[in-house]
């Protein structure tokens, strides 16, 4: 049995008996019942992940992942592919958004090449996982092989076994690909029957025109993978990328371990509907951090019938959504271990 298939076994859905003991302290806790609003449903959530009605609060790890694209040649992004290397550079040093917002959370930073058109060398943070220098151009055939997408989804399950064992209670995702938007949009529609036309953003910025091509081009690649689309694995590996692939194995490996994964915003989602359409109860496992400003998110958001923690109308990525929405997630667990209970504090609770 492969790790793959081995993963997908271990994830169970969460232990719903424990709701009751968790919503009793969540009760307990000196204020109204319910006035802390969504703060108590991350708690609860995060309790139930985690499989105890005591949760605890250890490290917190973001894992970004880089790749280049094959499709980035038809012109679909306004940056070039370069970018990609340069702002993993960026990563490294500490300048990037990412860096700040996860020190912010008090979060580690992982930066993982998946498959970016580069050799960097050895340096602290950067984890080697390359795959191949870019993914193949999904708009005339599968940017990846069925064998290479099943590898980077098993880079991503690896990677999260190895937080579990160092202690990581918290992961987030994140990533880093120049034209990545588009092979997200391509997964969305395959997966969820939307169409390109509604779903497809500017990503980087590019003009109306720029837009219309792009819209083109995933249309095209849709087409051109038509007979891969009816499997699961084989329609990641027609339209998806390295990054993606990763992101949607740290999902499976995180619920697999039963650490909840915070999901940044357009990109990753994508990896997660990867990781929900393999074994749909990796949902009791994940957090969406935010409602990216990225025009097909909202309609991704309404076909899973879900509702991102923040809407800041970011759509940067690097899993900049993500490590902010794990402080929130974190004052939801700090509020169950260290709040005081009307019990234990000899509060008058309302009267009937």
């Amino acid at each position: 049995m492969s790790i793959l298939e081995q993963t997908l076994k271990m994830i169970q859905p969460v232990d719903v008996s424990l709701k009751p003991a968790i919503q009793a302290h969540l009760d307990d806790l000196t204020k109204p019942q319910g006035s802390l609003g969504r703060l108590e449903e991350f708690a609860m959530r995060y309790c139930l992940a985690a499989g105890t009605a005591k949760p605890v609060l250890g490290k917190s790890r973001i894992y970004c992942f880089a790749g280049d694209h094959g499709v980035s040649v038809e012109g679909v992004s306004a940056f070039p592919r370069e970018v990609t290397p340069q702002m993993v550079y960026n990563m490294l040093a500490g300048g990037a958004a990412i860096n700040v917002f996860a020190r912010h959370a008090g979060a580690e930073l992982k930066v993982v090449d998946m498959g970016v058109d580069a050799d960097f060398a050895d340096a602290p943070g950067l984890v080697h996982r390359k795959i191949a220098r870019g993914t193949a151009n999904l708009a005339v055939g599968p940017a990846m092989t069925v064998a290479q997408a099943t590898q980077a989804l098993e880079v991503g399950i690896a990677l999260a076994a190895e937080a579990a064992e160092e202690g990581v209670t918290l992961l987030g995702t994140g990533e880093m690909g120049i034209a990545n938007t588009t092979p997200a949009t391509a997964l969305f529609a395959a997966y969820l029957g939307l169409k390109p036309f509604d779903i497809t953003g500017r990503g980087t910025g590019v003009s109306d025109g720029g837009l219309q091509h792009k819209i083109a081009v995933i249309e095209r690649g849709l087409a051109a993978n038509q007979a891969a689309l009816g499997n699961p694995i084989a329609t990641l590996a027609a339209l998806g990328g390295f990054e993606i692939a990763g992101i949607a194995g740290l999902v499976l490996g995180g619920a697999a371990h039963r650490i909840p994964v915070v999901v940044d915003g357009f990109i990753s989602t994508a990896g997660a509907l990867v990781a929900l359409t393999l074994q749909p109860a990796v949902a009791d496992y994940i957090f969406f951090s935010h409602l990216s400003e990225e025009r097909g998110h909202r309609f991704v958001m309404k076909a899973l019938d879900l509702r991102p923690i923040l809407d800041l109308n970011m759509r940067l990525g690097e899993g900049t959504g993500g490590a902010l929405a794990m402080t929130l997630i974190s004052a939801a667990i700090k509020m169950v271990n260290e709040m005081a209970t009307f019990s234990g504090a000899h509060v008058s609770q309302k009267e009937a």
